[in-house]
């Protein structure tokens, strides 16, 4: 399983797998709901009729309009969210902002145990 596609967008970088992509949001960034329709768009293109998982890998700092998980909670194959913050004042955003979102949402300390928990997601989405 290999990465098929990736996208260099104006806030950010987007890795696309079979079950899950990776974002990355560039530093600074206010992200507002209004970012949901490019990941969106991204969705549709490489996920129409099957499940994925979102995974934030939080290199940067950057903020989050809360109402944003609100929008993106309405992305249908979305089943769930895994952060992975870089330190402790992202990984308390990430906990803050799970409070937004109520699909899986969880918290990870590197980039393999969120891949790890996103198979695990889909299978269990499969199965269940």
């Amino acid at each position: 399983m290999g990465m098929i596609h990736y996208y260099n967008v104006e806030d950010g970088e987007f890795f696309v797998f079979d079950e899950f992509l990776i974002c990355q949001i560039a530093e600074g960034v206010s992200v507002t709901p209004g970012h949901s329709e490019i990941l969106n768009e991204v969705i549709k293109k490489h996920f129409l009729g099957k499940d994925l998982v979102y995974i934030s890998n939080r290199v940067n700092s950057y903020s989050v309009d809360p109402l944003t998980y609100v929008e993106v909670e309405h992305i249908p194959n979305l089943i769930a969210i895994a952060m992975v913050p870089d330190d402790d004042v992202m990984r308390k955003n990430a906990e803050y902002e799970r409070n937004f979102y109520d699909k899986p949402y969880e918290i990870f300390n590197n980039l393999s145990q969120a891949i790890e928990w996103s198979h695990r997601m889909i299978n269990d989405h499969v199965l269940g």
